[in-house]
């Protein structure tokens, strides 16, 4: 099932997306939040009528850095003999169609596509063949990143963690399981020219891997998204950019990046 997070003339619900045609999709809008048990209302919408918003809320974003051979590589860095975490705020994340806002701190602004795992439940040092559990579903995130700031600070706060750093959408699709998630083409463009291609079957420590370093420090709470990593083929954005993150299975991210002001 994918399940959104949008907006209608002025309120806010999640809803269940049906249809294959992108011209053709509807919302099934859900009673209740998508965290419990909950039923489809039957009444729908076209998705052409509502405002899509960042599926989740999350308390935190954990994102994992260099999980990607190559992509460590490019950027002149070791690989990692262990999980590599940092955090962005919930202030970093927007939706679908949402501006990504090119910070005035920074000359050199990237991109990241990744595999973006959103918990479905609280947990904490969850074992590894519980890990399935535990998870509510996959979605597209895109690691907006300030690389001279990033090369230039020792904390990626700033560089990683700014207002819309952290695009998620469209929706969170909940019938991909592990072995599927583990193996999924994950790609991006830029203004329809391809930037980065890879597959999530490239990461050197696995979904359950992260999951279970993250949970042996920290509770995770149900709509907590757990970035995964990039693939190589990282690259500038400039003010104008449209930028799209696809992951087979699961959709299209799609945003514009503009001067803030």
């Amino acid at each position: 099932m994918r399940i959104a997070r949008f907006s209608i003339d002025g309120n806010v619900a999640f809803g269940a997306v049906e249809g294959d045609k992108p011209d053709e999709l509807v919302l099934d809008i859900i009673k209740g939040i998508p965290f419990a048990d909950f039923e489809l209302s039957g009444t729908k919408v076209p998705l052409s009528k509502v405002r899509l918003l960042p599926p989740v809320l999350p308390n935190k974003v954990v994102a994992f850095g260099r999980n990607y051979a190559e992509h460590a590589r490019e950027l002149g860095n070791e690989v990692p003999d262990a999980p590599f975490a940092f955090f962005k705020p919930s202030t970093a994340v927007i939706g679908p169609g949402d501006e990504i806002q090119y910070p005035s701190f920074t000359e050199d602004l990237h991109h990241e596509a990744e595999l973006a795992v959103v918990i479905g439940r609280m947990c904490r040092e969850v074992p590894r063949e519980r890990v399935k559990d535990v998870i509510f579903g996959f979605t597209c995130a895109n690691d907006i990143t300030a690389r001279d700031v990033q090369k230039r600070e020792k904390q990626w706060a700033r560089a990683k963690g700014f207002d819309t750093s952290c695009p998620l959408g469209p929706w969170v699709e909940t019938d991909l399981d592990l072995e599927t998630a583990s193996d999924l083409t994950i790609q991006l463009t830029v203004n329809g020219e391809q930037r980065q291609l890879g597959r999530t079957s490239e990461m050197i420590h696995s979904i359950e891997d992260l999951i279970v370093n993250i949970s042996e420090a920290m509770t995770l709470l149900p709509g907590d998204v757990i970035l995964t990593g990039t693939p190589a083929g990282v690259g500038p954005l400039n003010v104008g950019d449209e930028v799209a993150v696809t992951i087979e299975g699961i959709g299209t991210l799609t945003n514009k990046v503009v001067k803030r002001g």
